[in-house]
């Protein structure tokens, strides 16, 4: 049954995280195979509500019958319920219902695709559609045998929602490894938003004029409890659900992405362009060679700022006026001396992870981590910390203050 919700037009800002995978279910069924075996979707709902202060979160493998099973037992047993405007409800987070795809065009490589639809009814009956073009519909990012734009007119017939993922990283993404532009796989009227990924921000994406129509998204693509909201965003909208996020991407009636708060690029681990018979992450002034400059190799992992720069069609980036702030911030997991205990007592006396990055004042934290720690916190809510580039599938790192 579907609790009805009072309906404001106050708008607030809510974080929100939009792209968490599920690694096992409850009764142990693989989903994610890289994912944690705790991802659970009760445990991400636990996790995003009582730990990282998140309001809404994306869960991208519910097409997975085990896991709508899953999310039925937390229905029945009242632990959840669904909410009016589209979602499932845990405390004060709001779940929007996911799935990750992955197409390949023909002459094209693969790209990874998120799609949302309102309910677990309308993810059910997609779920039977999809398996009639899918090998194994009970795990996460699979192929499915249908072209993009097929997939896409079958979201948009159900109401969902479209959203590129992860659009520049080198593996399975629209840009990254399978075409210049993402009109050549896409209709770019039926997309509702971009994720940029890891390893890119805003102003690295303006240099790409087809991208300028839509909102950006900064997500975690967690494949733990951990990394929940390592990337995050806030939405100006009225209550956490899926007609709201709706609006939010389309910036109706005030509706919009306030903020984008993500990782410095530096720090994804697809930045820079990787050498994989010597191992080194090749420079600025190199990454344009034909060949290794440390050892001579042909075989290049291409990193997604010098993709970017390959594919620009401008010499600067240019961000529309509507585009929300990029915010550089470190997740606490990277700053050099915060370990699990330091993780705990922390939530201890603040509660969640977006009160400690956002609003706890440093004597405070110091209070509890002492002054260094509590310095680097402060100066992570900034991005202004030293940074190791990563490349290769390994991320940077930051460096002592």
């Amino acid at each position: 049954m579907i609790q009805s919700d009072i309906r404001q037009e106050e708008l607030r800002p809510y974080f929100a995280d939009l792209h968490i995978h599920i690694g096992r279910t409850e009764q142990g069924n693989a989903v994610k195979i890289s994912g944690s075996r705790d991802l659970t979707f009760a445990n991400i709902g636990h996790e995003a509500a009582n730990r990282k202060g998140i309001e809404l979160i994306g869960i991208i493998d519910c097409h997975a019958p085990s896991v709508q099973t899953d999310i039925m037992r937390c229905l029945n047993r009242g632990e959840m319920e669904e909410v009016a405007g589209g979602g499932i409800r845990y405390k004060d987070t709001t779940i929007l219902l996911g799935s990750e795809i992955e197409v390949r065009d023909p002459g094209m490589g693969a790209a990874h695709l998120l799609i949302y639809l309102p309910t677990l009814a309308d993810m059910q009956e997609f779920t039977v559609w999809m398996s009639q073009h899918m090998k194994n519909v009970e795990l996460s990012s699979q192929r499915i045998y249908v072209t993009a734009r097929e997939l896409q007119s079958e979201i948009v017939s159900r109401g969902g929602l479209f959203v590129p993922a992860h659009i520049f990283t080198p593996h399975k993404s629209v840009y990254g490894s399978c075409s210049a532009r993402m009109a050549d796989l896409l209709d770019l009227d039926h997309i509702d938003g971009v994720e940029l990924g890891l390893s890119a921000d805003s102003e690295m994406a303006g240099l790409i004029s087809e991208l300028d129509r839509y909102s950006f998204l900064t997500n975690s693509d967690a494949h733990s409890l951990a990394k929940i909201g390592r990337e995050y965003n806030v939405l100006q909208m009225a209550a956490p659900n899926f007609e709201e996020f709706a609006r939010v991407l389309r910036r109706e009636a005030g509706r919009h992405v306030a903020a984008n708060y993500g990782l410095n690029p530096r720090l994804g681990k697809y930045h820079r362009t990787y050498c994989k018979q010597c191992e080194s992450i090749i420079d600025e002034a190199a990454s344009t060679a034909a060949r290794c400059p440390y050892c001579g190799a042909a075989k290049f992992v291409r990193g997604v700022m010098d993709r970017i720069c390959d594919i620009a069609d401008r010499d600067a980036p240019i961000l529309p006026d509507y585009r929300p702030p990029y915010h550089y911030q470190v997740p606490l997991e990277f700053l050099p001396g915060f370990g699990p205990k330091k993780r705990e007592a922390l939530l201890a006396r603040f509660g969640t992870e977006m009160h400690i990055l956002h609003r706890a004042k440093a004597e405070e934290l110091a209070e509890v981590v002492g002054d260094l720690l509590a310095d680097e916190i402060i100066q992570a809510r900034t991005g202004n910390l030293g940074i190791v580039a990563g490349g290769g599938g390994t991320y940077g790192k930051i460096t002592k203050i």
